[in-house]
């Protein structure tokens, strides 16, 4: 099939929503389709280069408490015309549909399949709550909904209720695995690992009062802190206030560095206080072994457990965030517990396997609209056969 994958966050920037389709890019295309992702210019990236199509231009804008993004384009209807009618998609996969207006736009003048993708969590929204009857029209132009877990069903579904598969995101375990820890930091003293961006709401003020406990009580530990962020002054400040030693600001880190340094872990903590629909960083750290620390959120339930690759605390509590750290530093058999329990609970969330759901999903969608004679006239693929008994998922 010829797919489309649309990401209104201006592809390859980072993010969570742009690494899910860079690598459900590369899933798709090593299983045998032609695709492509429309996205828009965000500063100096400007004009289209092989399967990354750029149209409009994108701005940063608060959203959810973090950044977001909103592109624009004085001649959007007829520049995605012209490229739908060029490149003929059988499907058009949106992520985040309803963020304006690249999919907007597109999905008004889509002929194809149109599957969407929701990542976002978060409390009441006055955008969708004010937005929802404008918005229907292009919900309805979805023949296919996922949501990356249980969260984000919940909150999209409140706005726009209907049929949601639950797909999560993935991770590619033997990066992670085959890093090599750095060797400064493997000199005996614990590594504890913090790496998001510096807002409010990744909790990293929980995480700086927890430690300054740890060394109160004479703890021996090193913090290392990777990301940049509007945040980044206030923790400096309470580090500087504070005296605290042992902390490392390493500021924005590549993919090999932030491998690495899951790699060169003994904990990792991810504090945040809500409005996690998933949490990518959690299969990172499973991936490489990293036991983990997280808040007690319910996007977090959907990819750790329990006791069993996590410990997990309630959100904003920098007591109990305390405790569990000073546990797991001072019980190597329960670290190695949850870290072997990571591993192996991280091969479930490969690329490989969730690439497989999401066409197998395009499947299903594509059979019941045929079932239905409601097959849009832009599919021309051949239809997908069911999927076998070998090839179901469990």
């Amino acid at each position: 099939m010829k797919i489309g994958l649309i990401t209104p966050y201006a592809y390859p920037m980072p993010g969570g929503v742009n690494d899910h389709v860079g690598n459900l890019y590369r899933v798709l295309r090593s299983r045998g389709h032609d695709v492509r992702i429309i996205t828009s210019s965000h500063g100096v990236q400007r004009a289209s280069e092989g399967d990354v199509i750029r149209i409009g231009k994108g701005f940063s804008v608060p959203f959810n408490g973090s950044m977001g993004t909103i592109t624009l384009s004085p001649t959007y209807l007829s520049q995605m015309r012209q490229l739908l009618e060029r490149e003929r998609f059988d499907v058009l996969h949106f992520h985040e549909p309803f963020v304006p207006f690249l999919s907007l736009v597109t999905l008004s003048v889509s002929t194809s399949v149109n599957v969407g993708t929701f990542h976002a969590f978060g409390g009441l929204s006055a955008s969708y709550e004010f937005g929802k009857r404008a918005l229907g029209h292009y919900a309805a132009k979805l023949h296919g909904r996922i949501a990356v877990s249980s969260a984000a069903r919940h909150f999209i579904s409140r706005y726009f209720p209907g049929e949601y598969k639950i797909l999560p995101n993935g991770v590619d375990p033997l990066s992670y695995q085959r890093a090599v820890p750095i060797a400064r930091y493997r000199d005996g003293v614990p590594n504890i690992f913090f790496v998001g961006r510096m807002e409010s709401r990744k909790g990293l003020i929980h995480l700086l009062r927890a430690f300054r406990k740890l060394q109160i009580d004479g703890v021996p530990s090193r913090l290392l802190i990777a990301g940049t962020g509007p945040g980044e002054r206030e923790a400096r400040r309470y580090v500087l206030t504070r005296q605290l030693d042992n902390v490392e600001f390493l500021g924005r880190v590549s993919e090999e560095e932030k491998r690495q340094l899951f790699k060169t872990a003994d904990i990792y903590v991810s504090p945040a206080t809500g409005r996690e629909s998933f949490g990518i960083v959690l299969l990172e750290a499973m991936s490489a072994g990293a036991p983990i620390i997280c808040s007690d959120i319910h996007g977090y339930r959907a990819v750790v457990r329990r006791d069993r690759e996590a410990l997990l605390v309630p959100p904003g509590d920098s007591e109990a965030l305390a405790d569990a750290l000073r546990r797991l530093i001072e019980d190597p058999e329960l670290r190695a517990r949850l870290s072997k329990s990571g591993v192996e609970r991280s091969g479930l969330f490969s690329w490989e396997h969730v690439g497989a759901s999401v066409e197998e999903y395009y499947g299903f969608v594509i059979r019941r609209l045929a079932d239905e004679g409601r097959l849009p006239s832009g599919f021309s693929a051949p239809i997908p056969p069911p999927p076998g008994p070998r090839q179901r998922k469990g």
